[in-house]
């Protein structure tokens, strides 16, 4: 009888500690994108994806960060490969793809279907999506930037995503009025942010950040209502 109720007591105070192990698990965030996720230029610990784990941690959020990006990736590339990136089943994706559909002048209209393949496959996982902007050069002329300007707000409201608005935000706002300011900020490929010009960018993501942490801490019944 003794030793059937310790085994009860030790039944009963190892349940709390499976449940804490449980609730340990860190929040698994893939970000997917180009060379602007995967880091291009920059040494170990100086990208996006790097740098973004450090805020992580900073904040006091737990999370896994995997980087997804692909150097030279459009979002044509990025639709292609998302359902293989799924099959890792993140609790969230922070997708930034289009810069490479800009630098090679590519149709708005298919840069959008792209998008919105990797927005409902994520989606469809089960996966949050906070979605980063870009924004067109005015060189392509009104009618393309609107076009193209337009593609993540309105997929924000489509798919009730989380919205940053230009992934270059931080960089923008730190050099003010004069444009070429930007170039403090840039590599000297003048496409590729340095390591400060990464850093600035996070800053200006946060409010984003916050709302993506925030989604996922809700409950699932809640969430999806």
């Amino acid at each position: 009888m003794r030793k059937f109720l310790k085994q009860i007591v030790v039944s009963l105070v190892s349940i709390p500690l499976l449940l804490g192990a449980a609730q340990a698990e860190p929040v698994r965030i893939t970000a997917f994108g180009d060379s602007l996720v995967q880091g291009y230029g920059l040494p170990q610990g100086e990208g996006l994806v790097a740098q973004l784990r450090d805020w992580f941690a900073v904040q006091g959020f737990d999370v896994a960060l995997t980087n997804a990006g692909v150097s030279g990736d459009t979002t044509a590339g990025g639709a292609a490969r998302i359902d293989w990136t799924l099959a890792e089943t993140p609790d969230a994706m922070i997708v930034l793809l289009g810069g490479n559909d800009l630098l090679r002048g590519l149709p708005p209209e298919d840069t959008r279907a792209n998008l919105s393949r990797i927005i409902e496959a994520a989606r469809g996982a089960g996966a949050e999506v906070l979605l980063i902007g870009m924004q067109a050069p005015g060189n392509y002329g009104a009618d393309y930037k609107a076009a193209f300007d337009s593609i993540y707000p309105d997929l924000t409201a489509t798919h009730d995503l989380v919205l940053h608005p230009f992934a270059f935000a931080g960089m923008a706002a730190e050099a003010g009025e004069d444009p070429a300011q930007m170039g403090a900020f840039m590599q000297a490929d003048g496409i590729h942010p340095n390591a400060r010009g990464v850093a600035l960018n996070i800053k200006a993501m946060e409010p984003a950040l916050h709302a993506l942490m925030a989604r996922l801490s809700q409950p699932e019944d809640s969430a999806n209502n």
